[in-house]
C-alpha cells in the first residue's frame, strides 16, 4: 500500500528535526559516518524518510554527502568556526540596523518579550533555554524585512550551536555573564542606539567565539 504524500512528508519531517537535533547537540558527533540503516533503526522508521532528511540536512550545511560512499555529519574545524563568526558579524550587523531603521513599538513588544521567554528559560534551566534564545536573536533582526538575510543569519546561527554546545562544556564558560550581555543589547536597541547595540552584539558573538578558539588551540 503507498503511504499518503502527506504521510511521507511528515515522516520526512519528523526524521529531519530529530537528526538535526542529534547533530547540533553532538550527540552525533562532527564527522560520524551516517549510516541509513543504522539511522532507521535507531529513529525506527523507513529508509526512505531518512535518506530524504539526510538530504536536507546537506542544504543545511549540517550533513556532507561523500560521494558514492553515503553521508557523514558535518566535520568541525578552527577555521570553520571563525569563517561562521565572521560572517555572523557582517550579516548580522547590517540586519539589526536595518531593524532598527525600521523601529516601531510592535517590534520592540516582540523584543521584550521574547527577552522575557529567555531570562525565564534560563533560570529554570530547562531545554526550553535553547528555544528562546534563538528566538530572541532572530527577534533583533527581524524587523529588517530582508527574508533572504534573515534566512542566512538562522543558518550560521544554527552552524554555530554545536560549537557554542562545545564552548560550554568548558571550565570557564559560564564565569562570563550572559544574562547581564542579552540584557545590555536589548536596552541598547530599545533606546535606538544602533552602533552601541551592534557593538554589544558582536562583542558578545566574539566573546564565546574567542573562548572557543582558544579550546580548539589546546
Amino acid at each position: 500500500m503507498h503511504t499518503p504524500p502527506n504521510k511521507e512528508r511528515s515522516a520526512t519531517h519528523g526524521c529531519y528535526v530529530r537528526l538535526r537535533a542529534m547533530i547540533l547537540t553532538g550527540e552525533l558527533p562532527p564527522g560520524h559516518k551516517l549510516k541509513i540503516e543504522e539511522l532507521r533503526s535507531l529513529l525506527n522508521i523507513g529508509a526512505s524518510p531518512v535518506r530524504e532528511a539526510l538530504s536536507l540536512l546537506t542544504s543545511d550545511l549540517l550533513v556532507e554527502r561523500m560521494d558514492q560512499r553515503g553521508f557523514r555529519a558535518a566535520p568541525v574545524s578552527k577555521s570553520n568556526f571563525e569563517e561562521i563568526l565572521a560572517l555572523r558579524c557582517m550579516l548580522e550587523e547590517k540586519a539589526l540596523r536595518a531593524s532598527l531603521a525600521a523601529s516601531d513599538s510592535a517590534w520592540e513588544e516582540t523584543l521584550v518579550l521574547c527577552h522575557h521567554r529567555m531570562k525565564k528559560a534560563a533560570q529554570s534551566d530547562n531545554s526550553d533555554f535553547e528555544y528562546a534564545h534563538r528566538a530572541f536573536h532572530m527577534a533583533l533582526i527581524a524587523n529588517a524585512n530582508m527574508p533572504m538575510l534573515a534566512h542566512y543569519c538562522a543558518q550560521l546561527y544554527d552552524l554555530n550551536i554545536r560549537y557554542r554546545n562545545l564552548a560550554a562544556r568548558g571550565p570557564h564558560y559560564r564565569t562570563r555573564s550572559v544574562q547581564n550581555e542579552h540584557q545590555n543589547i536589548l536596552d541598547a536597541t530599545l533606546t535606538g542606539d544602533a552602533d552601541l547595540a551592534v557593538r554589544l552584539l558582536i562583542d558578545h558573538y566574539r566573546n564565546t567565539g574567542n573562548y572557543l578558539s582558544s579550546q580548539m588551540d589546546k
